[in-house]
Parts: C-alpha cells; sequence; structure tokens
C-alpha cells in the first residue's frame, strides 16, 4: 500500500513514518528538507522516498507528484482552508483516503461537558489555530457530502516524544527551558493552581491508532481523537519531571489570565486549550483499531524523554528571553506565589 505523508519530520509525523514502514507501507515524504528525517527502514530494508519540495509552491508539487496516486495522502503542516484548497486541487482522484490533521483543541470551549467524544461541538472562541482548524474540517465534510473525497479527521491532543518535555509554557526555543529551571532550583511557571487535568500522549501510542487508520475502510468521512486514557493535574506532571530528574520542583501558580498579560501569544494556548480540564472518550478510536490502547504512562515517557534531552546537547537550546520573563513574573508576583514544591 502505497502512503504519502506531506512533512513526515516532526513529533507526530516522525514516529508514523517509523510504524507505517515497519508495517509494510510504501512511504513517501514530502518535505522540504528542513529537518533531516529519520530513515527508518521497512520490513524489506528499504528506506521511504523522500521529495524535497516546498507544498506550498503548488506548481512544484504538482510537477513533482505528476501522474502518481496513493492509497493514502496524510497533509501533517494543513493548517488554514487555503492549504486544504491546495490538497484538494492536488488530490482529488488520486488518494483512496485523505487524513488530516486537527486538533482537540477544536472542541467547545468553556466545555459543557467535561467527557469529550468525537461528538462533542466544535468551537473556540479564544484561539485563532483552533478556529483554523475547525474551518479545515468544515470544508472537508462539505467535500466529503459533496464529491466524496476520501476525508479523514485526526484530532491530536498534547502528543510529545524523545525531543522534547510536555509542558504548560514555554518560549521561542521550545521546554528546555523549564528543564533548565528546575535543575537549577528556579521556580517553573504553572497556570492557575495547578489542579486542572490534562492528558499526554506518547507518539508511539499516537502512531499505533493512527497507521491502524491508514487504508481502514471504516474511517472514510469519519473523525477520530488520539489520545492516551491517563489524565494528570499540572502539579503532577511538573512532579514527574522533577522526580525523573532527581531535583524536587518548585512551583509558581499564576492566574491563566495574568500569564497572557505578561505575553499575549499565550492566551489562545491558555484560555482556549490548557486551562480546561477535560476527559477524553477514546471509545471510537478503539472500535476502528481494535487493539488500540496508549501503553506509555507519563511517568515512562518522561523519564524517556529526559534521558534523551541530557545525552543530546543539541536538544537543549537555551532560551534567555523566556527565562528572564519567567524570572519577571516570579518577581511581580511574588506576594502571590507560595513554596510549592513537588517532586521529591
Amino acid at each position: 500500500m502505497k502512503a504519502l505523508f506531506i512533512g513526515g519530520t516532526g513529533t507526530i509525523s516522525s514516529a508514523c513514518a517509523e510504524l507505517a514502514l515497519r508495517h509494510g507501507f510504501e512511504l513517501t515524504l514530502l518535505n522540504r528538507g528542513a529537518t533531516t528525517p529519520s530513515r527508518p527502514a521497512a520490513k524489506d530494508g528499504k528506506e521511504p522516498e523522500v521529495i524535497k519540495a516546498d507544498i506550498s509552491d503548488e506548481r512544484e508539487a504538482a510537477r513533482l507528484l505528476n501522474g502518481r496516486k496513493f492509497d493514502v495522502v496524510a497533509d501533517f503542516i494543513a493548517f488554514n482552508t487555503g492549504h486544504v484548497e491546495r490538497d484538494l486541487r492536488l488530490f482529488a482522484g488520486r488518494t483512496e483516503q485523505y487524513i488530516f490533521i486537527s486538533t482537540a483543541s477544536a472542541y467547545q470551549k468553556p466545555l459543557s461537558n467535561e467527557i469529550i467524544t468525537e461528538s462533542t461541538p466544535l468551537a473556540n472562541p479564544y484561539w485563532q489555530y483552533s478556529r483554523d482548524k475547525i474551518a479545515c474540517e468544515e470544508l472537508l465534510v462539505s467535500e466529503y457530502r459533496k464529491s466524496g473525497f476520501p476525508i479523514t479527521i485526526v484530532r491530536p491532543s498534547h502528543t510529545y516524544g524523545d525531543k522534547a518535555i510536555p509542558v504548560a509554557l514555554h518560549g521561542a526555543a521550545g521546554s528546555w527551558q523549564v528543564v533548565d529551571r528546575i535543575l537549577r532550583g528556579k521556580p517553573v511557571i504553572v497556570p492557575g493552581d495547578g489542579l486542572t487535568w490534562w492528558t499526554l500522549t506518547h507518539n508511539t501510542d499516537f502512531a499505533k491508532a493512527f497507521v491502524g487508520l491508514m487504508g481502514n475502510v471504516h474511517a472514510i468521512g469519519e473523525a477520530f481523537h488520539i489520545t492516551s486514557d491517563e489524565r494528570l493535574t499540572w502539579n503532577s506532571i511538573y512532579g514527574i519531571i522533577g522526580q525523573a530528574l532527581g531535583h524536587r520542583a518548585t512551583l509558581a501558580h499564576v492566574a491563566s489570565e495574568t500569564l497572557a498579560g505578561f505575553n499575549p501569544d499565550w492566551w489562545g494556548g491558555l484560555m482556549g486549550d490548557k486551562a480546561h480540564s477535560v476527559a477524553f472518550d477514546n471509545t471510537k478510536i478503539k472500535r476502528a483499531v481494535p487493539g488500540y490502547t496508549a501503553a506509555v504512562r507519563f511517568d515512562q515517557g518522561a523519564r524517556r524523554t529526559l534521558k534523551y534531552l541530557l545525552e543530546h546537547s543539541e536538544t537543549q537550546r537555551p532560551d534567555p528571553e523566556f527565562d528572564a520573563l519567567c524570572d519577571k513574573i516570579v518577581m511581580e508576583m511574588g506576594n502571590h506565589i507560595g513554596d510549592n514544591r513537588t517532586g521529591d
């Protein structure tokens, strides 16, 4: 079975690519080559084909893909309706399944029921990123109804892998600076009281469900979220990270609205996502992919990720701007921050 991944080198897509190869897919990756892709071998020893191109250059992409058909096309880097409209032009009549990677943050905020199923309404007034994904979904569903374009919609939640530890807030350089603060005994910022329930999914678990949807006739015209069944509070998440590092994490609790005042870029991700307690009902994906279960607990995944980070200095990207902002928040909110420690 032939599959095309647009992207293929990110946290989610790289794990899916590796597993798809192990399952015998003939995989082609189309990306700019800005990130060196992992090149796992398929069962017969073949590596994925790599087409170096920018999908936003539609004419060049069409030239490189001319005459080719795929059983599955998955676009991991489509973020707005313009991207989806381009994919419709490129792949209509040329694939048996088009998988769009949406987001679980598209679900209704605030929630009327904290148990989320795929029928939970899509509405997020706080985050443009989520609204753009919703618009993409609506366009694809309309096209499926109108022309039968074979869509499958996948909604990941907070998915992580070996190269970055998941945290509630970080700067432009990623999450390493939060790890560094814990190692140096500096307070780390936690939104609200830290008691919001959150779900973290390891990318290898996500890949099991995703690959199970590839070429799956029961997935056509359907939407699925793929998450772990484990729920943790943010206090627990930082405690687990501290334990894995062998350092106690000092938590500085600050209201989400206040944090957005320090950095407006945090508004959408906090108020439109992380500030809300949620639980995902994964019945639908388990029905479509029998035997699927998320097997990596966060304490296990955190130890694995942090081991990788500490052994690979190239992943330790300092972020002095974010570090300084955290210090500023702690100083200005000092009267409201207790000596909260977790992670013996």
